[in-house]
C-alpha cells in the first residue's frame, strides 16, 4: 500500500489470485500483515483483513495471495517465495470490526502434498535412484504426481541434466528413498546436504546448483551491496551463546571403534568440555577423525544470531529489489565490523497505513563454515552425493563373475586432518544394492566387497572395505591427498564372488580450508629496527588451528603505490619478528597472513604502520669518543699535541670550567659553536626584547611543536612563503590552498550580509585554463548553491544546483533567460521547467524523448509522410522503441484569422511507429503540418 503524500521509498501490497488461476483483485484494506521469505525452506505470511473491507471477500474464501513490492522505476513486482495459500483463517466473534487473522505458508508447502508411491523396483522396501541428478528425483516425483492428479498448478523450469539456470547438475545422487515421502521433505533434505537451493517463483518451482544462482556475492566488487548502520539498517541485535560449546568429542563406530578428537582453539572459559556422538555404519579411524573434526568446528565457539533491523526512507539497498535471501551481503557482524555475511531470511511486516519495517538474518563466514560441515558429515552418514564428473579415465582391466554387477556407483572425497596436523583423505563410497545375477535371477547378497587402488597401470587392487548385505554405503581413510583413486565394489553370495560395478575415477582433494586471519600485530621501533610482535591467535581470539605451520611477516611502503609488499620474516608461533636495515623515519606498512602445512593462506590481518627512530640526534656515527669520561687520567702526556676544534664542549665535563678560569672579553660570538647553547643554559628573563635584532627570528629557528596550546595573534598565518601551502588570513576569513608550482589557488572564505543575520561560507575551485570559469559550493541557514560561476562575480554560467528551504532547482544557466535550461520544484507540491526541448533532428539514439514537427505540401491522395528520428541523412535508429504522440493540423486552415475560419478536420492516421521514425496518413490532398512528441520505452 502507498499512502497520499509522499511517495514512499518501498512500499508492499497484497494480491489476491484463484487458486491455480489468475489474479482476482487488490486487498488494499488489510489491518497489517507480516511476510517471512527464508532461504531453502518455506515461506510464510500473516494477514489481519477486516470483514467489511475492499475485497474481503476474496481473501475469505479459498484463494491465492501474492506479496508485491514497488520497483524504484514505477510499477509492482512479485519478487519469488511470495505467493501463499489462503489456507487457514481464525476470528473472534465479539470482535465488533470483525477482524479475521489469515496464516499463509508459501506455495511451496503444496510440495507437501505429493508423495512418491511404490514401483516394480523396490529393494527392501525402497525406490532405487541409482547415479542420477536431483533433477531427475525431483522430476520423478512431479511427473508421476501430476499424472495421479496432484498438483495440476505446479509448474518447474529445471530438467533432468540441467538446473534452473540452464547449468549442468553438479551433483549426481545413488540413493532409496521410502515410499511415502512427500516432495517437500526431499526438496529440504538436499537443501541441508548441500545438493540443491531452491525456491518457488509464483507457482513454479526452481531448483538450482548449491551456491550459484542463490548464492550470488554482492559483497564485493565495484558497487557492493553494503548494509550501513543509520542508512540502511535501524538495529543490529545480536544474539549469542555457548550452550552447544564442546572441546573434545568421543566418536563411537561399528566394531567397538573409539575415536576421541580435540580441538585446542575451541572456546573454554571453565576447561574442557565433553560430549559423545555414536555413528553407525563408520568402521574406520579416518572417517571418525572427519566426523569429530567438523563435529567439533560447528560447536568449538560462541553461537551468535545476527539480526539486523531495516530503514526504508534513507536506505540505498532495498529487499528483493536489490537482495535476495541466499545473497551475500556487506554488513555490520557481531562487534560491529563490516564483513560479508549470507542473507538467510528476510522478514517484513506492514501496518494498516502501508509503513514498512522489518529485518533480515545474516550469517557470517563461521556459521557459513560450519552449515558446510554439516552438509559433509550428512554425505558422509547418509551416502548417496557426489560432485559431477568421473575425475579422469580408469586404467585398463576387465573382470566378469557373479552375481551381477552393483549399479550407481558414486564416490565423495574428503580431506581431514590427524593428530598431528597433517591432510589425509578419506571417501564415501555409495551404490545401489544388488537383487540378482548376472542372467537376471533373483539372489540374496551376503556382503558387498568395495576395492581400489591408485589410478595408475600396473597398481595392485585393495579390497579397502566389506559392508553386510543390506548396507550399501562403505567409508574409507586414510588417503592420500593429491592422488587419483580407481574405485569398484562388487557382491557377495554364498561364497561366490559377483561382477565388479564399472570403475569410478577420483581425485582426493587436499586440505582447501586456510587458516583463521592473524590478530593484529603489535608493531614498534626500538633500538633503530622495527619489531614485530604476534600474540599467536586469529583475529577472533581464538585458538590457531593444529595444522598452522607459519605466519608470514609483510611489510610495504605505503607512499609507493608500486609496492604491493614483501615477505620480510615468519613466525611458528606467539612471538616477535625483528626486522633491521629500515631508513629512519620512513613509514612501513606491517601486516601478517598465516599458511597451514598444506599451503592455505589466510586473508592479510590489519595492517599497522610504524617508522625505525634514531638511537640519538646524531645516531653516534662515525664517532669513537662520546665524553671526556672516556680518557684516562695521564694518558695524554704533556707534550701531545691538542689540534683545532678536537676539543668541543661535549669532551668538557660539566662544571670543570668555572668563572674565574675565563679571562675578560675572552669568549666572543664566533667562539661559540652553532646550537651549543640551548634554552636550558639561559636563565629566566635573561634576554630580554631590546637584545634581539630585527627579523632575527625566523620561522627555520621554531621548532616544531614549540608553539602548543597557546594563542596566535596577527593577520596573515602561512605554511611557506613559496611553492605548496596554504594562507590563513584573519582580516578576510580566507583560508587559501596553492598547488605546487603556480598560483591557481583553491578558496574556502566567509561573507556576511549575503542574508541577514547569517554568515554564508563558499568553497570555491581554481579557474579552468582558459580563465573563464570556477566551481562554486555555497552554504548558507536556508541554501546550500552548487554550480559553476564566473571567476569574478557570483553570476552563474553553467550548470547548477540549488538545494533550498523553499525550493530546489537544478539546471543550466548562462545568464541569459533566453538560454536558461532547469527544473525548479517548491514547497507547493508542484515543478515548472524552463528551457526549450531538443529538436528531433538532433536526437541521440539514446534519447528518452524526440519532440518537433513538420509539414508536408499537397500531393495525389492519399497524402503520407515518414519522419526518421536523428540527424537528417542518419539512418541509425533510437536504441528502443519509440511511443510517438502525434497530432496534425491542416494547412489550409492558417493564415491571420485561422481560429476565426470555419475549419472542417479532414480524416488521418498514425500508421506506422518503430525506433527508426513514424508513418502518417491522410485521407485527402492538401498540405497538413505534423507535431509530436515520442518517448523511448
Amino acid at each position: 500500500m502507498i499512502t497520499a503524500g509522499e511517495p514512499a521509498k518501498f512500499a508492499l501490497r497484497l494480491v489476491a489470485y484463484a487458486p491455480n488461476g489468475g489474479r482476482l483483485g487488490l486487498l488494499p484494506q488489510h489491518n497489517g500483515f507480516e511476510v517471512a521469505a527464508p532461504l531453502n525452506d518455506v515461506p510464510g505470511l500473516a494477514v489481519t483483513y477486516p470483514a467489511g473491507g475492499l475485497h474481503s471477500e476474496l481473501i475469505a474464501g479459498h484463494c491465492e495471495v501474492a506479496v508485491e513490492y514497488a520497483v524504484a522505476g514505477g510499477g509492482w513486482v512479485e519478487p519469488p517465495n511470495a505467493r501463499f495459500l489462503r489456507i487457514k483463517r481464525g476470528g473472534d466473534s465479539t470482535d465488533r470490526a470483525g477482524a479475521r487473522s489469515y496464516d499463509c505458508p508459501g506455495w511451496a508447502w503444496m510440495t507437501r502434498k505429493v508423495v512418491l508411491y511404490p514401483n516394480g523396483a523396490t529393494v527392501d522396501g525402497k525406490r532405487q535412484f541409482s547415479a542420477v541428478s536431483p533433477g531427475a528425483i525431483l522430476a520423478t516425483f512431479i511427473q508421476e504426481g501430476q499424472a495421479r492428479g496432484a498438483l495440476p498448478g505446479l509448474s518447474y523450469d529445471f530438467s533432468i541434466s540441467h538446473d534452473s539456470a540452464g547449468h549442468p547438475w553438479a551433483k549426481t545422487l545413488t540413493l532409496g528413498i521410502e515410499p511415502g515421502k512427500d516432495l517437500l521433505t526431499v526438496l529440504i533434505n538436499l537443501a541441508e546436504q548441500g545438493v540443491i537451493d531452491w525456491r518457488m517463483q509464483g507457482r513454479a518451482l526452481q531448483v538450482y546448483n548449491p551456491d550459484t544462482v542463490l548464492g550470488a556475492d554482492r559483497a564485493s566488487g565495484p558497487s557492493p551491496v553494503d548494509l550501513r548502520l543509520g542508512r540502511d539498517i535501524t538495529e543490529a541485535p545480536d544474539t549469542a551463546t555457548l550452550e552447544d560449546a564442546v572441546s573434545a568429542i568421543l566418536i563411537g563406530g561399528e566394531g567397538g571403534l573409539s575415536v576421541e578428537v580435540t580441538n585446542p582453539s575451541a572456546v573454554a572459559p571453565w576447561g574442557r568440555w565433553e560430549t559423545y556422538q555414536s555413528q553407525s555404519g563408520v568402521t574406520d579411524a579416518g572417517t571418525a577423525q572427519l566426523l569429530g573434526q567438523n563435529a567439533l568446528e560447528r560447536v568449538g565457539r560462541e553461537r551468535v544470531q545476527v539480526t539486523r533491523g531495516l530503514l526504508f526512507d534513507a536506505a540505498r539497498w532495498l529487499p528483493f529489489e536489490h537482495y535476495q535471501p541466499g545473497d551475500y551481503l556487506l554488513a555490520s557482524g557481531d562487534g560491529g565490523a563490516m564483513q560479508s555475511l549470507r542473507l538467510r531470511q528476510i522478514t517484513l511486516s506492514v501496518g494498516s497505513d502501508g509503513t514498512v519495517g522489518g529485518n533480515v538474518v545474516l550469517n557470517d563466514r563461521f556459521l557459513e563454515r560450519e552449515i558446510r560441515l554439516a552438509r559433509q558429515a550428512a554425505g558422509i552418514l547418509d551416502g548417496g552425493v557426489s560432485s559431477g564428473g568421473s575425475g579422469g579415465d580408469p586404467a585398463p582391466e576387465t573382470n566378469n563373475r557373479t552375481p551381477a554387477a552393483p549399479q550407481g556407483l558414486i564416490v565423495e572425497p574428503a580431506a581431514y586432518l590427524d593428530e598431528h596436523g597433517y591432510a589425509r583423505g578419506q571417501a564415501t563410497v555409495t551404490w545401489s544394492p544388488v537383487i540378482a545375477d548376472a542372467n537376471g535371477v533373483a539372489l540374496n547378497i551376503d556382503a558387498y566387497e568395495v576395492y581400489a587402488r591408485r589410478n595408475q597401470a600396473g597398481q595392485l587392487w585393495l579390497l579397502v572395505a566389506q559392508t553386510a548385505g543390506g548396507d550399501t554405503t562403505a567409508t574409507v581413510s586414510p588417503l592420500v591427498v593429491g592422488w587419483e583413486y580407481a574405485w569398484k565394489v562388487r557382491a557377495v553370495s554364498a561364497g561366490v564372488k559377483g561382477v565388479f560395478s564399472d570403475q569410478v575415477v577420483k581425485l582426493v582433494p587436499g586440505d582447501a580450508t586456510p587458516p583463521p586471519v592473524p590478530s593484529t600485530p603489535v608493531v614498534a621501533s626500538r633500538l633503530g629496527v622495527i619489531h614485530v610482535e604476534w600474540d599467536g591467535k586469529g583475529s577472533a581470539g581464538e585458538v590457531m588451528p593444529i595444522d598452522l605451520d607459519r605466519v608470514h611477516v609483510w611489510m610495504r611502503d605505503p607512499l609507493d603505490p608500486a609496492d604491493q609488499g614483501a615477505r620480510v620474516g615468519y613466525l611458528t608461533g606467539a612471538g616477535t619478528e625483528v626486522i633491521p636495515g629500515q631508513p629512519y623515519n620512513a613509514d612501513r606498512e606491517i601486516w601478517l597472513t598465516a599458511v597451514d602445512r598444506s599451503g592455505n593462506e589466510s586473508a592479510a590481518s590489519v595492517r599497522q604502520t610504524v617508522a625505525t627512530r634514531p638511537l640519538v640526534d646524531t645516531d653516534v656515527i662515525g664517532q669513537v669518543i662520546d665524553g671526556a669520561e672516556h680518557i684516562i687520567d695521564g694518558t695524554i702526556p704533556g707534550d701531545a699535541k691538542i689540534t683545532a676544534d678536537s676539543i668541543t664542549g661535549r669532551l668538557i665535563r660539566a662544571l670543570e670550567i668555572q668563572a674565574g678560569h675565563i679571562q675578560a672579553n675572552a669568549v666572543t660570538a664566533d667562539k661559540i659553536v652553532a646550537g651549543a647553547i640551548q634554552a636550558g643554559h639561559i636563565a629566566a628573563n635573561a634576554i630580554e626584547a631590546d637584545k634581539i635584532a630585527a627579523n632575527a627570528i625566523t620561522a627555520a629557528k621554531i621548532a616544531a611543536d614549540a608553539i602548543s596550546g597557546k594563542t596566535i595573534t596577527g593577520s596573515v598565518v602561512r605554511s611557506s612563503a613559496t611553492g605548496r601551502r596554504f594562507i590563513l588570513d584573519s582580516s578576510t576569513l580566507d583560508l587559501r590552498f596553492y598547488p605546487a608550482g603556480n598560483s591557481n589557488y583553491t578558496r574556502i572564505y566567509a561573507e556576511d550580509g549575503w542574508y541577514p543575520g547569517e554568515t554564508t561560507t563558499f568553497i570555491t575551485s581554481g579557474t579552468n585554463q582558459s580563465g573563464t570559469a570556477r566551481a562554486e559550493l555555497q552554504v548558507a541557514a536556508g541554501l546550500v548553491r552548487l554550480g559553476i560561476r564566473d571567476p569574478s562575480s557570483h553570476d552563474r554560467i553553467g550548470g547548477g544546483l540549488d538545494v533550498a528551504e523553499g525550493y530546489a532547482r537544478f539546471g543550466y544557466s548562462t545568464g541569459s533567460p533566453s538560454f536558461e535550461t532547469y527544473i525548479h520544484l517548491n514547497s507547493s507540491g508542484r515543478f515548472f521547467i524552463r528551457g526549450r526541448v531538443w529538436d528531433a533532428n538532433e536526437t541521440s539514439p539514446y534519447d528518452a524523448f524526440a519532440a518537433g514537427s513538420f509539414s508536408v505540401g499537397g500531393a495525389p491522395s492519399p497524402v503520407w509522410a515518414i519522419y526518421r528520428y536523428g540527424p537528417p541523412g542518419d539512418l541509425t535508429p533510437m536504441a528502443t522503441n519509440m511511443g510517438p504522440v502525434v497530432t496534425l493540423r491542416d494547412g489550409g486552415s492558417g493564415g491571420p484569422n485561422a481560429f476565426e475560419n470555419v475549419y472542417v478536420p479532414k480524416a488521418w492516421a498514425l500508421t506506422a511507429s518503430n525506433a527508426s521514425g513514424f508513418q502518417v496518413n491522410l485521407a485527402y490532398n492538401t498540405s497538413f503540418a505534423i507535431y509530436f512528441w515520442a518517448h523511448r520505452h
